[in-house]
Formats: C-alpha cells, sequence, structure tokens
C-alpha cells in the first residue's frame, strides 16, 4: 500500500533532521540497501559464472558429461541473474538516498539536438538543395 502524501513528507522531513543531526550515522546506512544487495547478486553471478565455466572444463577433460552439462548449467544461471541485477543497477542510481525520491535523469544532447531533429534538418536540407536546381 503506498502512502499517502502527507505520510512522504513526514517521511522526507525524518529523513533530512537525521541527515542534519547525524550525517555520519545517515551515510552508514545509505550504504545498506538495494544497491549493495544488487552489487552482491552480480559479484555471485559472476563468480557462479566462472566457476559454471570450471566445471564445463573439467568435465570435458575428465570424459565426465554430467559435470560438464551442471557446469552449463551453473554457467547459463550465472549469467542470467547476472544480467538481471545488472539492468537493476541504472535505476537505482536514479533515486536520491536522502529522499527517496526520483531523480530527473539529464540527457546529454548532441550539438544538433536528437537523433530525428538531425535526420528532418538533413531532409529539409536536402529538398532545399533540389529545388534550387540540384535536382535530376
Amino acid at each position: 500500500m503506498p502512502l499517502s502524501d502527507h505520510e512522504q513528507r513526514l517521511l522526507e522531513q525524518m529523513e533530512r533532521a537525521l541527515y542534519a543531526e547525524d550525517p555520519k550515522f545517515a551515510s552508514a546506512l545509505e550504504g545498506t540497501g538495494l544497491r549493495t544487495r544488487t552489487r552482491r547478486a552480480v559479484y555471485g553471478s559472476a563468480a557462479g559464472f566462472v566457476v559454471g565455466v570450471g566445471l564445463l572444463m573439467g568435465g570435458l577433460f575428465l570424459h565426465q558429461q554430467w559435470v560438464s552439462v551442471g557446469g552449463f548449467v551453473l554457467m547459463l544461471a550465472g549469467a542470467v541473474f547476472g544480467v538481471t541485477a545488472w539492468r537493476r543497477i541504472p535505476r537505482l542510481a536514479l533515486v536520491d538516498p536522502r529522499t527517496g525520491a526520483p531523480v530527473a535523469r539529464k540527457r546529454k544532447r548532441g550539438r544538433g539536438g536528437s537523433l530525428v531533429d538531425r535526420m528532418e534538418q538533413r531532409w529539409q536540407h536536402r529538398q532545399e538543395q533540389q529545388g534550387r536546381g540540384g535536382g535530376y
């Protein structure tokens, strides 16, 4: 059940007060959240993948097919869990840890704007050139 607006404001005020009173304690609490669990999941998945590769190679070397199959399954599971955990990391970075509110992403735009804008400008430029005698 989501918090009401009043409850959310109270929670934000309490968080700001905690940061104002004891910033060291508040920053210590910050790292124990979802980011840390996600990072651990990525590291665990990478370790599982490496162990899976080792089992796959060991099974091939020892001519034990069931060890190779188990290594492949472990390798595949590690890769799937790692990718899903890795995809969660950017979304977590979009939340302000002090307030818990979403942070607006700043888009980096090139010199010409978005891709669609640049393509439209090129199209218009070509049409103008063809209209001035550049047509066939």
